[in-house]
């Protein structure tokens, strides 16, 4: 189930609310430009390749109007998941707005938005936009399996800008 868990920075072991009907996360999430919304599925064989999930949502993608797509696969049974993990773990932020949508699995995407944490988990057909800019973290979770299209303006817009700050090991991570 998709839901956004609003933390205050200064407490990280509880949150403030959490919020699991659409329209609140959405509404949550609009009110600091974070788009969040989900889509139709579109039928996609097992074993589909990269350019098959992107053809069967490209009208979606084309009216986002993003250039840069890719497809993330990281399931239990890859063998560096836990490099890809690491690696999405700390605080970032990027010079362009990060675009996730979900075709499979799930993750948990946490916002640092001023003196707050908005940890959003989504799910299949869910499709999160993060303005340029807003510092957040993701986690794949210990035995991922999560099939994104990740898509950015340029491929420039791919690089983080890692913010330091240590904030998200302090707070649950998508198995906690």
């Amino acid at each position: 189930m998709s839901y956004v868990a609003v933390y205050s920075a200064a407490s990280p072991d509880t949150p403030n609310k959490v919020l699991t009907h659409f329209d609140d996360i959405a509404a949550t999430l609009a009110e600091h430009g974070v788009r969040f919304e989900r889509w139709q599925p579109s039928p996609i064989g097992q074993g589909a390749s990269d350019a098959e999930m992107i053809a069967a949502y490209q009208m979606h993608i084309d009216a986002l109007g993003y250039e840069a797509i890719e497809v993330v696969r990281v399931t239990g049974d890859h063998p560096q998941k836990a490099e890809l993990r690491a690696q999405f773990l700390d605080e970032r932020c990027y010079s362009e707005d990060e675009v996730r949508f979900f075709i499979a699995g799930q993750g948990l995407f946490s916002l640092h938005i001023g003196d707050y944490v908005y940890a959003v988990r989504c799910e299949k057909n869910d499709l999160l936009v993060i303005p340029a800019g807003i510092k957040h973290w993701f986690d794949m979770g210990e035995n991922p399996h999560c099939v994104a299209l990740r898509c950015f303006n340029t491929a420039q817009g791919l690089v983080p800008l890692l913010t330091g700050d240590t904030i998200a090991r302090h707070f649950p991570g998508l198995d906690d």
